[in-house]
């Protein structure tokens, strides 16, 4: 792999703290980036916002508001991961799905890869910039966009299982597994519609978990780690 789309979770700048955001974990989640950077590889991230508000939050709200509110929240964290892969040493540029500037840029598929080529991390902000969509629909169809390789998830399962672990004792973990089974078990650790479309696409999928933040860079590299979903 040489292009990656790295799709994190809100959660995972919180690291469980109750906080917004556990700033050391996060730097060590930048130093990752900036490392894989550093070796050669081209990484784009997209970030989602369950550290701030997720649009099912706004149960007794318009679903429109309420998703729209979630977009704004992962710009909130696209910049703050911008700034964190910035003092580990690598230019980073945000782009947006929705006008924003000057917070950020508007999304380009040309402009990302032309900042990916010159040794920069891209980060995407804002989802598609339409409702009811999820943030891991928004990586997959970022990642085809600009020409990834794989899109690579960082979750807060190690393993996609064959029930919810923590509910089922007996759920069994699953190390490969075809686009079109995950759909067909209806698995639940990413979403539907971003399987999908990545089967659709023949985009390949790693998921993982994010425990330690060293363990983007296993995954980057190609090591066994939690499971592949395979477009077929």
């Amino acid at each position: 792999m040489k292009r990656i789309l790295l799709k994190l979770s809100g959660e995972a700048l919180s690291n469980g703290t109750g906080e917004l955001y556990d700033s050391a974990f996060v730097d060590r989640v930048a130093r990752a980036v900036a490392t894989a950077v550093g070796e050669g590889y081209e990484i784009a991230v997209v970030v989602g916002a369950g550290n701030i508000w997720r649009g099912r939050q706004g149960s007794d709200m318009d679903r429109t508001a309420a998703d729209r509110m979630g977009m704004l929240a992962t710009v909130i964290n696209s910049i703050y991961l911008k700034d964190s892969i910035e003092r580990a040493g690598v230019g980073c540029e945000v782009m947006t799905a929705v006008s924003m500037s000057p917070f950020a840029k508007p999304y380009s598929a040309e402009e990302a890869v032309s900042a990916l080529q010159s040794g920069k991390a891209v980060v995407f902000g804002a989802g598609l910039g339409i409702p009811f969509l999820s943030t891991d629909t928004a990586g997959a169809v970022r990642a085809s966009e600009i020409g990834a390789d794989a899109m690579l998830m960082a979750k807060n399962v190690d393993y996609i299982y064959t029930d919810d672990p923590r509910k089922n004792p007996n759920a069994k973990r699953i190390e490969h597994i075809k686009a079109s089974e995950v759909l067909s078990m209806n698995l639940k650790a990413i979403d539907a519609t971003a399987t999908a479309f990545c089967m659709s696409v023949g985009m390949p999928i790693r998921v993982f978990g994010l425990r330690e933040p060293e363990d983007i860079l296993k995954a980057i590299r190609g090591e066994s780690l939690g499971t592949v979903i395979s477009p077929e």
